[in-house]
């Protein structure tokens, strides 16, 4: 890629198709459309730049759509290596007049790369989804970190990385995590996350989940939605976990519970949700029977140890686009899933466009409010303001089509008393 390349992309031709895609998923995105059209009028990002390194999908696409209506000057680059939908990307550059870098199974470099392009933009406002810019920012590059007034983080392994930094005091400018609002993490990480990562293992593998054993690992809220949907396709759905609170929980929603060296023997599913390091180890592969398909649903390949299983395999080939056979040296098989990277945008398209809706409802107004208070924030991880979460749910109930009860006044007076007893 040229260092002065307006952008990168896998082939313009594609753009199309992109943007009848892009236009399906905003049918199913109402909050979001309100908020780009209060945008467009109000410019509360007029000549604000943005350096957004997301998965660059339609969604993200109606996202950038929306933070450009409102004056924002935007280079978007891929958060993952194969979460891109090219034709989306293409879209973006031809029809919508956003810069983008991101190609569908691009290699580390040019993955590094496309992520310096959104640095070398010298963004006000940084937008991630696993920390990388930040990663960057704060690694190789800190020179850059002037101008940046904060930044806004998607997913929960980003805000571990930016609560660790925070915590080293080395957190160069305020962030607003967006994954902890909850209308992002009860519905996208919960119902996106179970339903697409579901999604992607069927689109890759086509096996019935009907009385399969499956393993999860994590009980976090993308784990709780994952084991939610197994279930209810009929599998025999096992949790792991660290937390005991969690582990607790699962066993009484009707789930078994053990450790992963027990697991391991049991199930021929496996997924990983923790946010954590080589979950699944070279142990494990040991005791795998014979078939057994492994995934991943976080945002980064780490949690399967595969160098310890490409070290124990005798043979490796590709048998369906998404799907490596490893070979052990006694001839079991083990299948891993789109290279160990999140399954569901990997293999499939991510979550649906109406969860996203909210979350990304949740990115456009953190923006706007990093804009307007950016002055009075310190160098620190902060939570969506409680009215922001609060105003994306009420207008995305009343997209839906529903209305609630709101407290008579002897009712608030109630709950707001101490001395009204029975």
């Amino acid at each position: 890629m040229s260092a002065t390349a307006q952008y990168d992309i896998k082939d313009e031709s594609l753009a199309p198709d992109g943007v009848l895609r892009i236009e399906w998923a905003d049918m199913h995105m109402p909050v979001l459309a309100a908020i780009r059209e209060r945008f467009a009028r109000e410019q509360p990002l007029a000549g604000v730049r943005v350096g957004a390194c997301l998965h660059v999908t339609t969604e993200t696409a109606n996202l950038m759509r929306t933070l450009k209506a409102g004056g924002a000057d935007i280079v978007l680059c891929a958060s993952n290596p194969l979460s891109t939908q090219d034709d989306v990307a293409a879209a973006l550059v031809v029809e919508y007049g956003i810069r983008v870098y991101a190609i569908k199974g691009e290699d580390d470099d040019t993955y590094y790369a496309h992520i310096n392009a959104a640095v070398d933009h010298r963004p006000n406002i940084t937008m991630d989804d696993g920390a990388d810019v930040i990663g960057v920012l704060h690694g190789a590059r800190p020179d850059m970190a002037a101008g940046i007034i904060g930044g806004t983080e998607e997913t929960t392994t980003g805000v571990i990385r930016l609560k660790a930094l925070e915590a080293e005091g080395r957190l160069l400018f305020p962030i607003v995590a967006v994954n902890e609002a909850n209308t992002k993490h009860m519905f996208d990480n919960r119902y996106g996350t179970g339903q697409s990562t579901l999604d992607g293992i069927v689109r890759a593998t086509n096996i019935l989940i009907a009385g399969t054993t499956v393993c999860i690992a994590g009980y976090g809220w993308c784990g709780r939605g994952l084991a939610l949907r197994m279930k209810g396709h009929g599998a025999d759905v096992i949790i792991l976990e660290v937390d005991p609170l969690k582990a607790i929980e699962a066993v009484m929603d009707g789930y078994r519970v053990m450790p992963i060296a027990e697991a391991a023997k049991l199930a021929k599913l496996f997924v990983t949700a923790t946010g954590d390091i080589h979950v699944i180890r070279k142990e494990h592969f040991a005791v795998m029977p014979d078939g057994a398909i492994v995934a991943n649903t976080g945002h980064f390949n780490v949690e399967i140890d595969i160098p310890a299983l490409e070290a124990l395999s005798t043979g490796k080939r590709r048998v369906r686009e998404f799907v490596d056979e490893y070979t052990m040296a006694d001839g079991r098989r083990i299948y891993l899933l789109a290279e160990g990277r999140l399954v569901n945008l990997s293999a499939a398209e991510g979550h649906p466009a109406a969860v996203m809706d909210m979350s990304f409802a949740n990115q456009s107004l953190a923006a706007e409010y990093l804009v307007a208070k950016h002055a009075e924030l310190d160098n620190k991880v902060y939570v969506v303001p409680a009215d922001i979460d609060a105003e994306i749910a009420r207008v995305k109930l009343e997209t839906m089509g529903l209305a609630i009860d709101t407290l008579t006044d002897e009712q608030a007076k109630y709950l707001a008393s101490w001395d009204q007893g029975t």
